[in-house]
């Protein structure tokens, strides 16, 4: 079983990287809150892994920290109706503090907004993790975390980016192009995609 990956960082995009470990690249799915933490390509990259059978596959899922591996390990295995896929979405559009206060709060409508996650999926979220989760119930809930600061890129690349990984996440391609046009409005002409798609998903 492979819980970690220590070596260099060869390719690079929002929800998957390439790590060379002794010469061997192992392909890991990453969420957008681990992405933009993520070094130059050549640098070396640490990630907390976990490793996902199934009949006819096996992916390895990777995280800046122990501790977001081990809630995407929870999530996975006592919700129902919710894979790896779905999980991964769901640390995509929060941090881990946003989504445990979320869940501790139980705000349905916060947590229903992501791709994939329906109402009644959300409230089996809710239902099975609350009691699960180590914030104040009176904690409050910001959906735009920190942003992290990798090299940025032009405008319309940025955009362009951020457009295709709400997509990805599920969006209509019109309604990601209108939400990522008007955080680029906002964050301005220096954000990055990881910037663009995190103020897109808070709207």
């Amino acid at each position: 079983m492979i819980v970690s990956l220590r070596g260099k960082l060869i390719e690079s995009a929002l929800f998957q990287c390439v790590i060379e470990c002794a010469g061997v690249g192992y392909g890991v799915n990453i969420p957008i809150t681990t992405s933009e933490k993520l070094p130059k390509l050549g640098e070396e990259v640490r990630l907390f892994v976990c490793q996902i059978f199934r009949e006819d596959d096996q992916s390895l899922y990777g995280f800046a920290d122990r501790e977001t591996r081990e809630f995407f390990k929870l999530i996975v295995e006592k919700v129902s109706g919710i894979g790896p896929g779905t999980a991964l979405k769901l640390l995509s559009r929060f941090d881990l503090p946003q989504l445990k206060t979320a869940i501790a709060v139980g705000d349905l409508a916060t947590i229903s907004k992501t791709p994939g996650i329906g109402k009644k999926t959300a409230e089996r979220l809710i239902v099975e993790l609350k009691d699960k989760m180590d914030v104040p119930a009176s904690a409050g809930v910001s959906l735009l975390g920190k942003n992290g600061v990798p090299e940025t890129s032009s405008s319309s690349s940025a955009q362009a980016d951020a457009i295709a990984a709400l997509v990805a996440l599920g969006f209509a391609a019109n309604v990601a192009d209108k939400a990522v046009r008007a955080a680029a409005a906002k964050a301005g002409s220096e954000a990055t995609a990881e910037i663009l798609i995190r103020a897109a998903l808070s709207q």
